[in-house]
């Protein structure tokens, strides 16, 4: 029983939707990638996520597309005091590296706000719910003159897809059901008053599904600011989420795709 609370926070980012290792997958984005370790993150105050703007989403409906059965917990804290309680469950079960780039302070509203802005073409520093990946970025020098994503890339995301990939689906389910009445609460308090937070991960996880996989490697070049981009046009346009997805080798992204998949059965049961 400790196991299936202690493994929520996965489905919400990875969610990864995405888990604890969906957090660390989405926090970059190469059109705004620093080639200089970026600014620390704000320590957040009462307002720090609700001042976001939230992205567009279409109308919400008053019925949810997909209904979660989230039986009301007694020993549920309330969300301004659930930041304990959700650090609790996480100690001891995940490495300590990947813990340690959690930001600890309101941490289911950023894990919501973060999992919101995920299809969007950058994320906010304010929006994030975890610091930097060690390491940074790593390009070569392609056959044709050019730079490109370095292969080296992969070994930055292989232990966290790992872990992600290899956790219960069920499991994440489980204990996703027990936070969620917290998790629906902070995402209507950011801007989506009538809105449906298992929808909004359901549409999430069905976009980054959507991530496509070309040819690699993947061409980059500088902007002349010390960022990189893609030189692929159509790629350098994908969301934030997804160019997460393209900076992990062929392998990595098939691997989280999977488990994207098999959460997406279990929280909607289709």
């Amino acid at each position: 029983m400790q196991k299936r609370k202690a493994v929520w926070p996965w489905v919400l980012v990875g969610v990864v939707a995405v888990g604890g290792a969906g957090w660390w997958m989405f926090h970059e984005d190469v059109a705004q990638l620093r080639q200089t370790p970026p600014a620390a993150v704000p320590p957040p105050d009462s307002a720090a996520t609700a001042a976001i703007p939230p992205p567009a989403t279409p109308a919400p409906t008053a019925v949810p597309t997909y209904p979660l059965d989230a039986a009301a917990d007694p020993a549920l804290p309330a969300l301004a005091d659930s930041d304990a309680d959700s650090w609790q469950a996480l100690n001891g079960v995940f490495p300590a590296d990947a813990l340690a780039l959690l930001l600890r302070e309101q941490l289911i509203q950023r894990v919501v706000v973060h999992l919101d802005n995920l299809t969007q073409p950058s994320l906010p520093a304010s929006a994030m719910a975890l610091r930097p990946l060690p390491g940074s970025l790593q390009v070569e020098q392609g056959s044709t003159g050019g730079e490109q994503l370095a292969a080296g890339n992969a070994a930055r995301y292989a232990p966290f897809v790992a872990a992600f990939s290899q956790a219960d689906a069920a499991a994440i389910a489980a204990g996703y059901r027990r936070f969620y009445p917290l998790a629906q609460q902070a995402y209507r308090e950011i801007g989506h008053p009538h809105g449906h937070f298992n929808d909004r991960v359901v549409a999430v996880i069905d976009h980054l599904l959507q991530t496509p996989e070309p040819a690699r490697p993947l061409a980059v070049e500088a902007d002349g600011r010390g960022r990189y981009r893609f030189v692929d046009p159509a790629l350098q346009s994908l969301s934030v989420g997804q160019k997460a997805l393209l900076r992990m080798d062929a392998a990595q992204q098939q691997a989280v795709k999977q488990q994207l998949r098999a959460l997406r059965a279990a929280i909607t049961q289709r």
